[in-house]
C-alpha cells in the first residue's frame, strides 16, 4: 500500500488577521512565511486573504477556506489584546480540537521568549480541514510551523481517511 502523503498535493489556505496588514500593498511577512512553507508540504494555495480583527469577518473567511482546503493556517489575533479575537472566532467552528499541536507550538515558543505563554493558538478540524491559528509575528509563525511540521503530513493523511500509521525506524542497538 502506498503512502498517501507521498502521492498527494494538499489544498492550502492562508488568512492574515490584522487591522494594519490589509490590502493589495500590505506587508504580510507572516502570511508569506506560511505560503512558502506550504510549497514544502507540498500544497497548492487555493485561498489567501486578509481580514480585520472582527469575529464575523474572520468566521466568514474561515468558512470559505474550509470549503476549499485541506489545511488552513491563520496568522494574527492570538494575543491578549482587546482586538485579538481569532481564538473566539475559530474555536466554535471546530468539529474537534487538536490540543497537542497547540501545546507543542507554545512549548517551542517558550524556548525563545517567555511571552509565548501568552499566545492563544488554537488547532482543530472543521469540515475535514485542519485549522491552525498562529501568532502574527513572522518569527513566531516559523517557530510554530517548525514545531508541528514533523506530524503535519500524517495529521492531514489521517483527516483524509488514511488511518495507516507510518512505519517507525527501529531503534539502533
Amino acid at each position: 500500500m502506498s503512502d498517501v502523503t507521498a502521492e498527494r498535493r494538499w489544498r492550502a489556505a492562508e488568512i492574515t488577521v490584522s487591522d494594519s496588514r490589509r490590502g493589495v500593498d500590505a506587508d504580510d511577512r507572516s502570511g508569506d512565511v506560511i505560503v512558502a512553507r506550504f510549497a514544502l508540504l507540498p500544497a497548492d494555495v487555493v485561498v489567501r486573504e486578509s481580514v480585520p480583527d472582527e469575529i464575523e469577518r474572520i468566521r466568514a473567511a474561515v468558512r470559505d477556506c474550509i470549503a476549499q482546503a485541506d489545511i488552513l493556517v491563520l496568522t494574527g489575533g492570538t494575543g491578549l489584546g482587546p482586538r485579538d479575537v481569532t481564538p473566539q472566532a475559530v474555536t466554535p467552528m471546530l468539529d474537534y480540537e487538536v490540543p497537542g499541536m497547540a501545546e507543542v507550538m507554545r512549548h517551542q515558543g517558550l524556548t525563545s521568549t517567555p511571552h509565548a505563554m501568552l499566545s492563544r493558538q488554537v488547532v482543530g478540524v472543521s469540515g475535514g480541514c485542519l485549522v491552525l491559528s498562529l501568532p502574527g509575528s513572522p518569527a513566531a509563525v516559523a517557530e510554530c510551523l517548525d514545531a508541528v511540521w514533523p506530524a503535519l503530513p500524517h495529521a492531514l493523511a489521517l483527516i483524509a481517511g488514511n488511518t495507516r500509521h507510518p512505519e517507525h525506524a527501529a531503534p539502533a542497538n
